[in-house]
């Protein structure tokens, strides 16, 4: 069984910087991609950024989010990081990690809060 913790959610002010963990952490044979998806009140869940572990580690992003946001990982610790910086209001979300194994399981977190305001 694998489990994935997040960490580094709160309130920041508008133009602020966060940055999310997500210690992945059990039975882990083989990891095919790891990532960020968010979802704010009303909305669906939407994807915002992945890092794959294979071709030289490929990352994608979100429109919305490219520029201002990076994503990285650890390979030694089994933990991705989600570096946010310049914060809107609209990016105020719960944000969920997920795990993709090379057998096509997925994992996800349980969610961490952003709140971007005043």
């Amino acid at each position: 069984q694998v489990q994935l913790v997040e960490s580094g959610g709160g309130l920041v002010q508008p133009g602020g910087s966060l940055r999310l963990s997500c210690a992945a952490s059990g039975t882990i044979f083989s990891i095919n991609a790891m990532g960020w998806y968010r979802q704010a009140p009303g909305k669906q869940r939407e994807l915002i950024a992945s890092l794959s572990t294979g071709s030289g580690g490929r990352t994608n992003y979100a429109d919305f989010v490219k520029g201002r946001f990076t994503i990285s990982r650890d390979s030694a610790e089994n933990t991705a990081y989600l570096q946010m910086d310049s914060l809107k209001p609209e990016d105020t979300a719960v944000y969920y990690c997920f795990l993709t194994t090379l057998g096509g399981r997925n994992y996800w977190g349980q969610g961490t809060q952003v709140t971007v305001s005043a």
